[in-house]
This record gives C-alpha cells, sequence and structure tokens, in this order.
C-alpha cells in the first residue's frame, strides 16, 4: 500500500514537473530576415554538397540527380539576389519582424 502511493505521488511531481510551463525563461530575440536568409544559404549549400555526394555514391538516378540539383541551385541563387539587395538596403525590403517558424 505505502510503495503504490509513493509511486502515485512520484508519478504525479513528474507529470507536473514536465508539463508545468517554464517559469524564467529567455525573452527570445526575433531573427532578422538577414539572418535567416544567411542561415538559410548555409542550408541549401549543405543540401548540394551531400545531393552531390549521394548521386557519387550512387543513390540516385542521373535524372533525379539533376531535377534536385537545379532546384537547390535556383533557390540558392534566389536567397543570395534577397542578401544582396538587404546588404544595399534597397528600399522596400524589411529586415526585421518577420515570423521565419511557418519557412
Amino acid at each position: 500500500m505505502m510503495l503504490g502511493l509513493a509511486c502515485v505521488l512520484l508519478t504525479l511531481g513528474v507529470l507536473v514537473f514536465v508539463f508545468s510551463p517554464a517559469q524564467h525563461l529567455e525573452a527570445s530575440t526575433e531573427k532578422t530576415r538577414l539572418a535567416f536568409l544567411r542561415e538559410r544559404k548555409e542550408t541549401v549549400y549543405d543540401n548540394l554538397r551531400d545531393l552531390n555526394f549521394e548521386c557519387k555514391a550512387g543513390k540516385f538516378p542521373e535524372a533525379d540527380y539533376q531535377g534536385m540539383r537545379a532546384s537547390l541551385e535556383e533557390e540558392a541563387a534566389g536567397v543570395l539576389a534577397e542578401i544582396e539587395r538587404l546588404e544595399k538596403g534597397a528600399p522596400g525590403v524589411s529586415e526585421v519582424g518577420m515570423d521565419w517558424s511557418s519557412h
């Protein structure tokens, strides 16, 4: 009986600890568009390197490789163009205040 009560109390304590909201969360800084784009550029470059490696290892047919590579290169070109516009301060391009969690 006593062991069962101890197990129930322990389980309740663990559930409260796991599911209670944190008291001291650090305020997250909002990521700028430029910071997001730089991270995205690195991700696309990593994906291109991985794709090239996997193609050389024979994991993709040539047609699939060419299609995926073209898509990644197109994305990289778009990211680089937008980075350049932001760094030059082009009018009409917002650098802050965007939520990137959905992208």
